[in-house]
């Protein structure tokens, strides 16, 4: 008669590793991105047309007072994709063509500020006055303001950011 015995130790990691892998978060419901912006921001809906604005350095300020300060995810992540398809309606070459000529033309002061992770962009947004940006729907950050799309969040019907 053969005794039961417990997993090894590796088995037992390959099926935790397994269920985090598997697992979706509670807030995967949503889809797509949200724009977050810092809770200085003094609006909470835009319109498609002004993140637009925003987002093509086109506005440049939220009053007179606070400037906005644009940060985006690295290139060949999947919020700066749905940003090129969606607001920027452009290809990675013609973004990087279009801030180079802004600076060149003097338009902007610089290019926005570009970061590597969620993480990254959720600090930077929540420490810098008048910040924007977007993130993945499953990171909706606490502490940080998310702004309606034409009167519409992440998931719902009509929201254009996916």
């Amino acid at each position: 008669m053969r005794r039961p015995t417990l997993l090894s130790g590796s088995c037992l990691l390959f099926l935790l590793a397994l269920a985090l892998v598997l697992h979706e978060p509670a807030t995967g419901a949503t889809s797509g991105v949200v724009v977050v912006a810092n809770p200085s921001v003094p609006v909470n809906d835009l319109s498609f047309n002004e993140l637009r604005r925003i987002f093509l350095g086109e506005r440049q300020f939220w009053s007179s007072s606070l400037r906005i300060s644009l940060v985006m995810r690295a290139p060949a992540t999947p919020e700066r994709e749905v940003l090129l398809k969606t607001v920027y309606e452009m290809s990675e070459a013609q973004l990087r063509q279009h801030w180079i000529g802004k600076i060149f033309r003097a338009e902007a002061a610089s290019a926005p500020q570009m970061l590597y992770s969620n993480e990254e962009i959720l600090q930077a947004v929540a420490a810098i006055p008048g910040s924007i940006s977007a993130v993945e729907a499953a990171h909706i950050p606490k502490g940080l303001k998310v702004i309606r799309i034409d009167g519409h969040l992440a998931g719902e019907p009509g929201y254009r950011l996916h």
